[in-house]
């Protein structure tokens, strides 16, 4: 008995959304190729043309998770856009982000 309440309280403790969790390990991007003075502008889809949904300064953005696979596949990596999850505080944020721009990091 004792063993089933703490698997079940590992298990809400894991699936309760700690962002910390989620992303430890490799998965992550940092910015890249951005000035200093500027910021990446994360959209709601796969395109420039796009709403912003997030600005991400390099050096000072937080998490960003990467939630899916960069597309298209047949082109350049550099080319492709890829879905992240940013996590900054208190405050999630999904869009996309153009590879480019990113480049894979461990997350904390």
């Amino acid at each position: 008995m004792e063993r089933a309440i703490l698997a079940i309280a590992a298990a809400v403790y894991l699936f309760s959304g700690n962002a910390a969790l989620a992303t430890t390990g490799p998965g992550c991007f940092q910015v890249v190729n951005v000035a200093s003075w500027d910021v990446l502008n994360m959209r709601s889809g796969p395109s420039a043309s796009n709403p912003i949904v997030d600005h991400l300064p390099p050096g000072r953005h937080g998490i960003i998770s990467q939630s899916g696979p960069c597309i298209p596949a047949h082109v350049a990596l550099r080319s492709r856009w890829c879905p992240v999850t940013h996590y900054s505080g208190d405050r999630t944020t999904s869009g996309w982000v153009k590879r480019h721009f990113v480049a894979p990091s461990d997350c904390p």
